[in-house]
C-alpha cells in the first residue's frame, strides 16, 4: 500500500509540470483558447512612402524633429476635418507637444498646433494612388508611415493607438544622454 502511495504522489508531481506543456501545445497546434484580439485600430500601410517622398508642393521643413505626425488629406469638409483632429490633439494632454498635426489641401486659418507650411499650405502636386479623399496618416518621427485610415475613423480610434505609439516610444529629446559615465 506504501508503494502505491508513493508511485501516485509521484504521477502527480509528473502530471503537474506535464499539464502545463501539453494544454499549450494544444493551443498552439489547434490555435484553442488563443484570443483574436486587434490592437490597432488602423491599417498598415506598407505601399505609402515616407513623408519626404510625398508629392506635396510645399513639404515640411518646419517639423520638428522627433515629433510624431498627424497628416489628414482636407479636401473633404476641411472645417470639421480640421476640429476633430485639433479636438484629438488638445486631449493628449502633456503629450500633445510631442505630435505634429499637418494639414494636406483646404483653405482656411490654422488652428493650434497645426503645420500648414508655406502660404498656400500643403497641396498635393498629383494625386497618388495611396491617398484617398479625407484619409489620416500617423508617422513617426522618421517621416515613415505607421497607420493609416480612412475617412470615416473615429477620433477614439486614433487616439487609443497614437496613445499607445507615445507611450511606448518615450521621447528620446527628453532623456539626458549618458556621456560614457558607468556610474
Amino acid at each position: 500500500m506504501r508503494i502505491r502511495h508513493q508511485r501516485f504522489k509521484l504521477l502527480a508531481l509528473i502530471a503537474i509540470f506535464a499539464l502545463p506543456v501539453i494544454a499549450a501545445w494544444v493551443m498552439v497546434q489547434w490555435r484553442i483558447g488563443i484570443p483574436e484580439q486587434r490592437t490597432a485600430h488602423g491599417e498598415l500601410a506598407p505601399g505609402v512612402p515616407q513623408l519626404a517622398q510625398w508629392p506635396l508642393v510645399e513639404l515640411t521643413d518646419s517639423l520638428d524633429e522627433g515629433d510624431w505626425v498627424l497628416a489628414f488629406d482636407c479636401s473633404v469638409a476641411c472645417a470639421e476635418n480640421a476640429d476633430r483632429w485639433w479636438r484629438l490633439h488638445r486631449a493628449l494632454g502633456r503629450e500633445a507637444p510631442r505630435v505634429t498635426r499637418l494639414r494636406i489641401g483646404g483653405a482656411g486659418e490654422t488652428l493650434p498646433g497645426e503645420l500648414l507650411p508655406g502660404e498656400i499650405g500643403a497641396q498635393w502636386l498629383d494625386v497618388p494612388d495611396w491617398q484617398a479623399p479625407g484619409q489620416v496618416w500617423l508617422l513617426d518621427p522618421r517621416g515613415q508611415v505607421v497607420l493609416t485610415y480612412g475617412r470615416e475613423v473615429g477620433e477614439r480610434d486614433v487616439m487609443d493607438d497614437l496613445s499607445h505609439l507615445l507611450r511606448m516610444n518615450p521621447d528620446r529629446r527628453s532623456v539626458p544622454e549618458r556621456n560614457g559615465d558607468t556610474r
